[in-house]
């Protein structure tokens, strides 16, 4: 199985460079790439859902008083489903979650605006503490792309990234009106090449394998995973997950995929993250478990980072849960792979993105 995965001296020169792109920027934009210091926090988040499958949540200033001095930076973003109220269906009974309903799912764009007014809302220096991330499209779409595009242009000095968007996802992809997504659409292969020429980060979820595989069967979707990393070379993919499910378990061999896909050169641009309690629950199920995946971290610390995949918590206590869930692993951690985990891959890849997305925003708006 293929596996994933005049003159002027130097001084005036610089300054004169750096004067022209600092023009060459709206200046609502400029203070997003003065990203705030993070190094006293106990970590900064790469998966965080403001708003939850019927578009509720917790307004940001609440946010940013659950984060005190607890989180550093949050890459910020929506659902992009709505989960139907279905009389027919459910009756009185409101579902306000994907399992709670036979209703179908649709895709919600509105949740882009919300998220770049809540954004707006802030100080200058609260911003630099969010990454937004645009969610609000349909991947099987070949519009798509522009969907993303309209949005850098709407909301310039805003967005980081496009995600998390869901290709397979167990009980939520066949609950989706419309087609079903798929790794090998060219939808979803348009979407991410402009993406890549804008400077976005791509936050993908995609299950490794299908929930409840057959026996000693390869997994359903590590091929295509792999495929669709190496025709977009230039993009910069963050999995989510690693693969991992809510019932679609790691496989025995996932540490193997994982480590050949970290081995990969063609595929250095591909990181994974580790958010969600259920992925913790897998890595600190056993003192073997957690070993393993630490002494693979510790190999490869600038290719994994941290999130708590959580929507809209309510209290401080409840933002904590998945970093306290994880005391296992951190002990076991070097303290220069925890460092990064935890924090220094988050800024250096935001960082990045962050100005190349200013970037593109200079040269393509008027």
């Amino acid at each position: 199985m293929n596996r994933c995965f005049g003159k002027l001296n130097l001084r005036q020169a610089l300054g004169f460079c750096f004067s022209v792109i600092a023009l060459s920027i709206p200046l609502a934009a400029q203070s997003n790439l003065r990203p705030a210091q993070t190094n006293s926090y106990l970590f900064n988040d790469s998966h965080f859902h403001l708003t939850n499958y019927i578009q509720e949540g917790i307004d940001i200033h609440d946010l940013l008083k659950i984060m005190g001095d607890k989180v550093g930076r949050v890459a910020l973003f929506g659902i992009p489903l709505q989960q139907q109220w279905s009389y027919r269906v459910d009756g009185d009974r409101a579902p306000t979650y994907y399992l709670q309903s036979d209703a179908p799912l649709y895709y919600y764009s509105f949740t882009d605006a919300w998220i770049a007014m809540s954004y707006k809302s802030l100080t200058k220096e609260e911003q630099a503490r969010f990454d937004p991330m645009i969610t609000g499209f349909n991947p099987t779409d070949m519009y798509a792309a522009d969907h993303i595009r309209r949005v850098l242009r709407t909301f310039p000095g805003v967005f980081t990234g496009i995600g998390e968007f869901s290709i397979h996802k167990e009980f939520v992809s066949a609950k989706i009106a419309g087609g079903v997504a798929s790794l090998q659409d060219p939808a979803l292969d348009r979407l991410i090449d402009f993406a890549a020429e804008a400077g976005l980060i791509i936050l993908i979820h995609n299950d490794v394998d299908v929930p409840f595989p057959k026996a000693g069967a390869e997994p359903a979707y590590g091929a295509q995973m792999k495929a669709l990393f190496l025709r977009h070379p230039n993009a910069t993919f963050i999995w989510a997950h690693i693969g991992v499910g809510r019932v679609v378990r790691p496989i025995k061999d996932q540490r193997a995929i994982v480590e050949n896909c970290l081995k990969n050169p063609a595929v250095r641009n591909v990181f994974f993250d580790i958010s969600w309690d259920e992925v913790a629950k897998y890595i600190v199920a056993t003192p073997e478990s957690t070993k393993l995946t630490a002494d693979l971290v510790n190999r490869y610390p600038e290719r994994f980072l941290f999130g708590t995949d959580e929507v809209a918590p309510p209290n401080q206590e409840k933002y904590l849960k998945v970093f306290n869930q994880y005391e296992p692993f951190w002990k076991l951690l070097t303290p220069d792979a925890s460092e990064k985990v935890r924090i220094g891959n988050y800024a250096r890849l935001f960082d990045e993105a962050r100005r190349k997305v200013r970037s593109w925003e200079a040269a393509h708006l008027n």
